[in-house]
């Protein structure tokens, strides 16, 4: 059984995956800003959800100090992250690129509710960046030392 992703970054890649659907669906100029976001933050979710988050599900039992049954997938999956951050890094660069023209196109709209929107993604990418993914790195390298 694979490591779980925290049930709260489940629940705010869903709400965000949702909200841009419904930006999309509404067309015009908004919708195709959107669709061009969610056409380089899909694959981008997809590979956080494979390897990136589930490491960040033990996070938790470690501090309780209790052992890691999933140890070795758990340190796979922090060194593919390891690996691949440059990638990830850029990737996040990309969306926030389509994500300022949504904003731009957004202002034009008056649309509030889709600059909040566009924000709140564009934060979550920087929480990613500072925080969960050197935290999930360091959950490998933390069960590195100490199951060897």
């Amino acid at each position: 059984m694979k490591p779980q992703i925290p049930k709260p970054l489940t629940v705010e890649h869903k709400e965000l995956h949702e909200k841009l659907v419904e930006i999309i669906q509404e067309g015009g100029k908004l919708g195709e800003a959107a669709k061009a976001v969610a056409e380089v933050l899909h694959p981008h979710f997809v590979k956080e959800e494979e390897y990136a988050l589930p490491p960040l599900g033990v996070l938790r039992s470690l501090g309780e100090g209790k052992a890691q049954a999933q140890t070795k997938e758990i340190i796979r999956m922090s060194d593919e992250l390891k690996k691949d951050l440059p990638t990830m890094l850029k990737e996040h660069k990309e969306v926030v690129a389509k994500l300022k023209t949504l904003i731009a196109e957004a202002l034009k709209e008056e649309r509030q509710d889709v600059i909040v929107f566009a924000e709140k993604l564009i934060l979550h990418a920087e929480t990613e960046e500072e925080v969960l993914y050197p935290a999930a790195i360091l959950v490998g390298e933390y069960l590195k030392r100490t199951n060897t």
